[in-house]
């Protein structure tokens, strides 16, 4: 027997028709779509089936309002990705942070790469200012953790791919809510740990200046095992 099927509303219907147009061209980003009246001419059908179609393109955010000029095709924005990706970590348990520390993984070999590739004067500037405040955090907790974290972003934002620099974000930020205390206890737990990390990055940094990519990875992949080996240790184990 096939599954009953709930019968699709004219406003869904309408909805998706518009969908279609933006995917195949017809309406691009930024394009002002015409009045509630024509497109209810247009597609046959009441003006209150086409506002309940653009007020649930607008919830999807695929659709924006303009105050006093209309209703408009949304550009594509990588931050809306973050709202795609849970921010509840309170309730990861060991394995769910072992999963986060993967993601970490493959994004930044892959960030790392691309960085070797595309990092400007601009890009190279910016990790190595984050370099030198790591090497100056000696007993500051605080700019440890924010030179670190601005370290690999810095890496991220080098590959110059604005998906991956909000998915790095997005993913340093949910590390940072899980895992702050035992982060630390790797980071700042002597001096001469604090040397040692500072040291890798380093060796990562000139790879990326001396463009090579294969050393970048190899670096940044046996950095992020041994960050992902304390944590676990220190990790909830529920």
């Amino acid at each position: 027997m096939e599954a009953f099927q709930k019968p699709q509303k004219i406003y869904e219907k309408v909805a998706d028709e518009l969908v279609n147009k933006i995917k195949n061209g017809e309406f691009q980003p930024g394009d002002r779509l015409q009045s509630v009246e024509q497109l209810a001419k247009n597609f046959n059908v009441g003006r209150s089936a086409i506002r309940e179609a653009l007020s649930a393109l607008r919830a999807k955010g695929i659709l924006e309002m303009r105050q006093g000029e209309g209703t408009f095709v949304k550009a594509f924005d990588p931050k809306i990705l973050s709202s795609t990706i849970t921010t509840s970590t309170i309730l990861m348990n060991k394995k769910d942070i072992q999963d986060l520390l993967e993601i970490r993984k493959i994004l930044e070999l892959g960030s790392v790469a691309s960085a070797v590739k595309q990092a400007t004067r601009e890009n190279l500037q910016e990790i190595e200012e984050a370099l030198e405040d790591m090497k100056q955090a000696k007993g500051n907790e605080e700019l440890g953790d924010k030179a670190d974290l601005r370290f690999h972003m810095g890496i991220a934002k080098a590959s110059n791919n604005n998906i991956l620099i909000e998915l790095m974000d997005q993913v340093s930020g949910m590390m940072g809510k899980a895992m702050r205390e035992t982060r630390r206890i790797w980071l700042f737990s002597k001096g001469t740990t604090l040397e040692r990390i500072y040291m890798e990055h380093k060796e990562i940094y000139e790879a990326i200046v001396n463009k090579d990519e294969q050393l970048a990875q190899s670096l940044m992949l046996a950095h992020l095992t041994a960050v992902e080996e304390t944590l676990m240790k220190n990790a909830p184990t529920k």
